[in-house]
């Protein structure tokens, strides 16, 4: 099999384009791509759009605007060509036609006849014996006269690839040496009676042709290897294959309850994540953690020093857990790494319509510049920003009625009344100011800052919590501050 030697690395990402991507096929996507990165070697990224009732251009798409987003660049496949074109499944079948005659003609394939109720009840058979119930092998060495009395009863057949009655063993990059006996891995269909190739046979033989070295993918594919692996030595005898890939099988990643995370997982959608307003670089930092880890002590880094330290062979092979908390506090640490006018532009869909509650043109782009070095330091992700600044672009704050009710006690009035007295003498450009004049307040009527400043708070920004409150006073400016205190103490005296 083939080993991990500079540029002679080729890997796949062979995506089927069905509805949004799944977090796990990211995960896989970031493991091929960090490998060929690392090795200096050659990304394909393929196209399985052979299941045509499933398959929409618009996932197509879809997936190619994700890839991009995710700032993985690949080396051959849509948009970029290569000499191994077209890298769409559904523009190969010309090539898949010519493989299957190929098999038939050397003997590692045959019809097979049999319809599904046949199947179905020689597997009940089986099983009730106790036996394997996988294909019984019973169109291997049919006769002539057998063929044609079944062409005579009108049936199609299908073909099937011939598996070698022995043992299949290989060393998974990830798992170490697995083992398949023969009659746990039976005959198995390669094209439909109408014609059509399956997976069985389309993913190797691209895989074949486009010469690739190492297939890393997901464990629920492992069981489809023997016969791959048996598919690989045939190609190789007819002069299609060069080489049997290595595999590396990545581990299952994990949901609520510890069940396999599933497209149906609302958060399995990396759409979600986008709309949320996730760092590429922090969601491939967390997602790189599920199965893999760059050191025992850092669980932060950049892509790039995931790329300089990745081995497949490092992965873990049990199953690893997605947990939302934890992807949000690494992609928190991500925001904060940012160069600020780097945050300031990243923040800027969630400060325009169709997310921003203001007018366009209340927006003030030189306040959303002073409050940016502010907010940087509280979002976990970036969609929480408009939350968090609209104070600054409305006409008055939103409030929110638990906050008013726990932030405006007994003696808010008077405290106020007090702060808004302090803060009309402050110096309005310097936070430090505004603070001492709060906190003066707050020792008037026996208050530490933080019982003083919440009335003061809620007063101008409509929140319990939020952006520093006296760095957001000074930007919002001395009239629209004191403002919002009067119309607060008016409302606490209605």
């Amino acid at each position: 099999m083939a080993s991990a030697s500079g540029s002679s690395v080729r890997v796949r990402f062979c995506p089927s384009p069905t509805g949004n991507p799944h977090v796990g096929l990211v995960r896989t996507a970031l493991f091929n791509w960090a490998f060929a990165k690392h090795h200096g070697g050659t990304l394909v990224f393929r196209i399985e759009d052979t299941d045509a009732a499933r398959d929409s251009e618009e996932s197509y798409n879809q997936l190619l605007d994700s890839m991009r987003w995710l700032g993985f660049d690949w080396d051959e496949g849509p948009e970029v060509g290569g000499p191994h074109a077209p890298y769409r499944q559904s523009q190969r079948m010309d090539i898949y036609q010519d493989v299957a005659r190929k098999l038939l003609d050397g003997g590692h394939a045959y019809h097979c006849y049999c319809s599904q109720e046949e199947l179905d009840t020689r597997r009940e058979a089986a099983r009730a014996a106790g036996k394997p119930s996988g294909y019984d092998g019973h169109c291997r060495e049919l006769t002539a006269a057998q063929v044609e009395e079944y062409k005579a009863q009108g049936r199609e057949p299908i073909v099937r690839f011939r598996m070698p009655d022995e043992p299949v063993t290989f060393t998974d990059l990830v798992r170490g040496e697995i083992t398949y006996l023969p009659e746990n891995v039976p005959d198995y269909g390669i094209v439909r009676a109408n014609g059509a190739p399956l997976y069985t046979l389309v993913n190797p033989v691209d895989d074949a042709l486009m010469e690739i070295t190492h297939v890393l993918r997901g464990e629920d594919l492992l069981s489809s290897t023997p016969r791959q692996i048996a598919l690989y030595k045939a190609l190789i005898e007819l002069g299609v294959a060069k080489e049997i890939p290595a595999f590396g099988h990545l581990p299952y990643v994990m949901g609520e309850g510890n069940k396999k995370l599933s497209k149906r997982d609302p958060q399995s959608s990396l759409n979600l994540y986008r709309e949320r307003g996730f760092l590429p670089e922090g969601l491939l930092n967390y997602l790189s953690l599920l199965g893999w880890s760059l050191s025992a002590d850092q669980d932060v880094f950049s892509i790039d020093e995931m790329v300089a330290a990745f081995d497949v062979t490092d992965v873990n092979p049990n199953p690893a857990r997605f947990d939302l908390k934890k992807c949000e506090a690494i992609n928190a640490d991500h925001i904060r790494m940012l160069d600020v006018k780097d945050f300031a532009e990243r923040c800027r869909p969630w400060l325009q319509a169709p997310h921003a509650p203001w007018a366009p043109e209340a927006f003030d782009e030189t306040k959303w510049q002073a409050i940016a070095p502010h907010a940087q330091t509280r979002l976990k992700v970036l969609s929480e920003i408009t939350d968090n600044v609209d104070f600054l672009f409305l006409p008055e704050p939103v409030f929110d009625e638990a906050s008013w009710n726990k932030a405006m006690k007994e003696g808010s009035d008077a405290l106020l009344l007090t702060a808004r007295d302090n803060l009309e003498a402050a110096d309005w450009t310097s936070a430090e100011s505004l603070k001492e004049a709060v906190l003066a307040a707050g020792e008037a009527h026996g208050l530490k800052l933080g019982k003083a400043q919440a009335p003061v708070r809620v007063a101008v920004t409509g929140r319990t919590v939020g952006l520093p409150l006296f760095e957001s006073l000074e930007v919002l400016g001395k009239e629209k501050s004191l403002a919002r205190v009067d119309a607060a103490l008016a409302r606490l005296a209605g």
